[in-house]
C-alpha cells in the first residue's frame, strides 16, 4: 500500500527526524517505539537500545474506523510514543489513528529508510599516527568506514556509494584533499562507493587479490598488493592481505596505529567465511582466515588499534564511541584468537547466522556484474550486515 493510499486521520501528528531519534537514544533517554512495519521486515532488522522499548503491529491493524482495544493493548504505553514504518506513510496513518485515541505520538520522517541515511563521524581519539583519523559508524547496518586526514590529504577506506558526497565534503570541512578511496574486499552487504569516488577524481583502490573474481573495472583503478603503500600526507597506509572472509581480504595499516581489517577481524568476532566459497569451501577459507589472523594481524604491537568494516549490536564501544580496541585487549577478550586452527575452524563454522540481505545482488553490483541506480542501491543494503561468525562461541559467552 503506498502512503498516498492512506486516508488522512483526523489528528495530525508531529514528525520526528532520524538524526534527533538516535540522539534521545544515545543520550539515555527511554524511548518507546511501535515499528507497523510486516512482522517478517521488524524481524530481519529494527532499532534496538538498552533504554529502547520496541513493539510491532502492523499497520494493516489501524485501517479499520475504530481501532480494536485488543489491538490498542498491544501498544507500548511510554510517552511519547515514536511510530515508524519503511518510508513514512504508513507511520503518519497509524500515528494518527493512535492520536485519535488520546496517545501522545510523533512518527519517524522517511522510516527506516530515513535511519538507514544516518551516518556518524567519530574520531579515533586512540590513533596516534600522524594527522586525525575518524571512524564513519551507520547504525542502521552497523557498517563502518574511516577516513585518515593528514598534511593536506584524506584518505577514505570502505566508502560507501550512498554517502559519496559526504566524503569529499567532510574532506573539505577539515581542509583536506580526498585523495584515495580503498575498499578492503568486495563486499556482501552494501555498494561500494570506491568507484564512484574514483569518477570524482578520488584515486580508487581495491585488493589486486580480487581480481580473480572477475571485477570487471579492476584494470580502471589501482590494484593493492600486500606490502604496497600510499602517502596520504604525513601518513602513510600499508596493505596487508588477510585472506579469509574473501579471497582478496585485505587489511589496511593507518599510521601505522590502526589497522582498518575490513571483515577479517571485528572487536567482537572474527569473520564468516562463506559468503564467497558457500558453504563446501567454508572449511578452507576458515583456515585461511585463522592463517591470515594468527601470522599478520596477531603478530602486530598489542597497542595497535583494529578497527573492522562492521559492528553487531554484541559489540562495545569504547571510551571515544568509536568500535576499536587494541590487539592486545582483542587477544584477552576474543577466544577464538587464542584457541589452536581446528577449534577455531570448528566454532567459526558452527551456528553461523542468515546470509545478509540481496547479499548476491549485492555482491555482482560490486563486481560490476551487474548495475543499479542510486535508489535500487539503497534498496539492495537495507538490513543487517551479518558478516561475522556467531559472537557468542567466538568470545565463550
Amino acid at each position: 500500500m503506498d502512503a498516498d493510499d492512506f486516508p488522512t486521520p483526523d489528528v495530525e501528528v508531529d514528525e520526528i527526524e532520524p538524526d534527533e531519534l538516535k540522539q534521545r537514544i544515545d543520550d539515555g533517554e527511554d524511548v518507546t517505539i511501535l515499528d507497523a512495519r510486516m512482522n517478517g521486515d521488524f524481524d530481519e532488522w529494527h532499532i534496538e537500545g538498552a533504554n529502547v522499548e520496541i513493539a510491532n503491529v502492523p499497520y494493516f491493524h489501524f485501517l479499520e474506523d475504530e481501532v480494536e482495544d485488543s489491538i490498542l493493548e498491544q501498544v507500548p504505553e511510554g510517552e511519547p510514543l515514536v511510530v515508524l514504518c519503511a518510508k513514512g506513510g504508513a507511520s503518519a496513518y497509524v500515528a494518527g489513528k493512535l492520536a485519535e485515541n488520546g496517545r501522545d505520538v510523533v512518527h519517524l520522517d522517511e522510516g527506516m529508510n530515513g535511519w538507514a541515511r544516518i551516518y556518524e563521524r567519530v574520531e579515533v581519539a586512540r590513533y596516534d599516527g600522524p594527522g586525525t583519523l575518524y571512524q564513519y559508524q551507520r547504525p542502521s547496518s552497523g557498517c563502518l568506514g574511516y577516513l585518515l586526514v593528514s598534511g593536506g590529504e584524506a584518505a577514505v577506506v570502505d566508502p560507501l556509494r550512498a554517502f559519496t558526497d559526504r566524503y569529499l565534503d567532510d574532506a573539505a570541512a577539515l581542509d583536506a584533499e580526498l585523495t584515495y578511496a580503498f575498499d578492503t574486499h568486495i563486499h556482501a552487504d552494501h555498494i561500494s562507493g570506491v568507484r564512484e569516488l574514483d569518477e570524482e577524481g578520488v584515486t580508487g583502490v581495491i585488493p589486486e587479490a580480487a581480481r580473480q573474481r572477475n571485477v570487471t573495472y579492476i584494470d580502471e583503478l589501482v590494484s593493492a598488493e600486500s606490502g604496497d603503500e600510499f602517502a596520504v600526507g604525513d601518513a602513510t597506509v600499508e596493505t596487508v592481505y588477510t585472506p579469509g572472509h574473501t579471497s582478496g581480504m585485505t587489511s589496511y595499516l593507518l599510521g601505522g596505529s590502526l589497522l582498518a581489517t575490513g571483515d577479517g577481524l571485528f572487536v567482537e568476532s572474527v569473520a564468516r567465511p562463506d559468503l564467497e566459497e558457500g558453504d563446501e569451501g567454508a572449511p578452507d577459507a576458515a583456515r585461511q582466515l585463522y592463517e591470515s589472523l594468527q601470522t599478520k594481524v596477531l603478530t602486530l604491537d598489542d597497542e595497535v588499534l583494529v578497527g573492522g568494516a562492521h559492528f553487531s549490536d554484541a559489540a562495545e564501544p569504547a571510551e571515544d564511541g568509536t568500535y576499536t580496541a587494541p590487539i592486545g585487549q582483542l587477544r584477552e577478550e576474543m577466544d577464538a584468537l587464542t584457541m589452536d586452527e581446528e577449534d577455531f575452524v570448528d566454532v567459526v563454522l558452527d551456528d553461523m547466522p542468515p546470509r545478509p540481505a540481496n547479499y548476491e545482488d549485492i555482491i555482482a553490483t560490486n563486481l560490476g556484474q551487474q548495475s543499479a541506480d542510486d535508489e535500487e542501491a539503497f534498496e539492495l543494503e537495507l538490513g543487517p550486515n551479518n558478516c561475522a561468525a556467531s559472537q557468542d562461541a567466538l568470545t565463550g559467552d
